[in-house]
């Protein structure tokens, strides 16, 4: 970077800012890929990835990094280029992270879940100009390549592969180790595209700029206690919101990061037994997961695992049986549009004071702004006003802040929609409390509405998963020629469990809430679930229409 000056505000005269402008020596655009190069320089030796046997030190992996950046450069790809990679959570998935932002190119994580369609609309829509792919996930690919006039170019990871593909390997060989980079000029250049998973029409994708990924990652580092001495274990899919912006957050704090292909509770408690895991992530289904793993899938381990989650809040009945096991848990929220976390549900000194079921239930609330988030407020959807804090009144959870993204991918409409008066409106209805945490109450489209009384689907959901027989719980409004609509439960047993009676259910309900909140109608089975492991609501409100 020339060292020159670089204007402030055109025309400043004040003492305070004549001749303090910034400078070569004082002003460097953010970018996580810098934490890379900082990690590799401070503690190089230190193991930076474990993926089965293999071992990556910070050295090797900013290496890695160095020479696939090399080897996709002398391929075209520069500044604002697409590069999409259809991988599970392996080491190539980290340095992918770091390895196309070096170039100032766009990384393009892709579900590996969705459909051959949906794959292909995202290819086309973020203009990938190159697809890395895992073996594992070769036939998925084929097939939405398949559907695609003008495909990219792809290198393939692994053994089996697409003909005509380029080998990731032989990239990283001929690729090279000292190739030269440079922060972003801007640092609001974008970083990332991800595609939400929208329940209708097509994906929308969010962008996210080099600041927003470099604060994020020093936001979940301090939130969540990451350390050099952190062992981090992938059970949060890596293309899921740049899985959480971890992949940057643990270099950041100079973890060790576990790879896991499949989410299996065998293969979580082996791994936390062998390598010392001490933090790990997922949706509530995955510590459901843990929860009820048989005792043959169990392993001893003697450190205390921090387990954040996402998504709905854990029920007390999960909480309790993961302390339990050994785990601590944190309840995170936020979106793909706010790099994953926003908020986080901070002890506070009271809670020592609280019996059991009280400290669950604040265990539960989405809590405070990350340190690196602006604020978050709750207001009145009419009036745009922020609601009283005395977690009684509802009112539409907001962000502020510069880790929430610059706006979804060639759709000013639903960018304008989401992003305008100053906050990311995100669409749940929740209270704000006198300690300053939020705690949602439903997404606006779940809240129930029987006989003129608001039903929150979150809160029956809690007494249902507080059944000893119930594993998973989701509450939909059905619709009711009387009340208007009235809730109704659908239920799944745990493993091996007898499955109740709709009556007994019912009756478990009445016994600890309202009346007009007890599920009038009760149905057992299998929850839809999206890739990410969210129950699909908008799947069991068709069916309780024609129930």
């Amino acid at each position: 970077m020339p060292d020159t000056p670089i204007p402030l505000s055109a025309g400043a005269t004040h003492r305070f800012e004549a001749g303090l402008e910034r400078r070569a020596a004082n002003y460097v655009p953010l970018t996580p890929v810098s934490l890379l190069a900082r990690a590799a320089a401070a503690f190089g030796a230190r193991i930076a990835v474990i993926d089965g046997e293999r071992r990556l030190t910070y050295t090797a992996l900013y290496e890695r990094c160095r020479r696939l950046a090399s080897a996709l450069a002398a391929r075209g790809v520069g500044r604002l280029d697409t590069v999409a990679i259809l991988a599970s959570n392996i080491p190539e998935m980290v340095e992918a992270h770091f390895a196309i932002p070096m170039l100032g190119a766009v990384l393009n994580p892709l579900n590996t879940r969705l459909d051959p369609a949906t794959i292909a609309f995202s290819l086309r829509h973020g203009g990938a100009r190159i697809l890395i792919v895992e073996d594992a996930h070769a036939g998925l690919a084929a097939k939405a390549l398949a559907e695609m006039d003008s495909p990219p170019l792809v290198i393939a990871i692994g053994e089996g592969g697409i003909d005509g593909t380029l080998a990731y390997e032989d990239l990283i060989a001929a690729g090279d180790p000292a190739h030269p980079w440079a922060p972003p000029e801007d640092e609001w250049q974008s970083l990332c595209l991800l595609y939400t998973s929208g329940t209708t029409g097509d994906p929308k994708g969010a962008v996210y700029s080099h600041r927003g990924a470099y604060l994020q990652a020093l936001g979940n580092a301090v939130t969540f206690g990451l350390s050099g001495e952190s062992v981090y274990l992938w059970t949060l899919p890596m293309f899921h919101c740049s899985g959480w912006s971890y992949p940057w957050a643990c270099v950041a704090a100079g973890a060790t990061q576990v790879c896991l292909r499949k989410v299996e509770p065998a293969e979580i408690f082996r791994l936390i037994a062998e390598h010392g895991v001490t933090h790990l992530c997922g949706a509530p289904i995955v510590l459901s997961m843990i929860a009820h793993a048989p005792a043959h899938e169990q392993r001893d381990f003697s450190q205390i695992v921090r387990c954040a989650v996402g998504g709905a809040a854990p029920s007390s009945t999960i909480i309790r049986t993961m302390e339990e096991r050994g785990f601590r848990v944190t309840h995170l929220y936020g979106a793909t549009e706010s790099y994953g976390p926003a908020t986080a549900c901070l002890a506070q000194p009271d809670w020592a004071d609280l019996t059991d079921e009280e400290r669950y239930q604040r265990m539960a609330r989405q809590g405070v702004a990350l340190a690196t988030l602006d604020a978050v407020t709750v207001t009145d959807p009419e009036t745009g006003e922020p609601v009283a804090q005395d977690g009684i009144r509802i009112g539409e959870i907001r962000l502020r802040g510069n880790t929430i993204m610059k706006g979804y991918l060639g759709n000013p409409t639903a960018t304008e929609a989401s992003l305008a008066g100053g906050w990311y409106a995100t669409g749940d209805l929740g209270v704000w409390h006198t300690d300053g945490a939020v705690e949602i109450k439903d997404r606006s489209k779940d809240i129930i509405i029987s006989g003129g009384e608001n039903i929150s689907s979150l809160e029956v959901e809690e007494v249902l998963m507080r059944h000893p027989a119930v594993m998973l719980a989701a509450v939909v409004a059905r619709p009711d020629a009387i009340w208007g609509e009235t809730p109704c439960a659908f239920l799944e047993v745990k493993p091996g469990a007898a499955v109740p009676s709709s009556d007994e259910v019912i009756a478990f309900c009445r016994e600890r809430m309202a009346r007009f909140k007890v599920p009038k109608t009760v149905v057992f089975g299998p929850l839809p679930k999206t890739s990410t492991g969210k129950i699909q609501k908008f799947v069991l409100r068709e069916q309780a229409r024609a129930l």
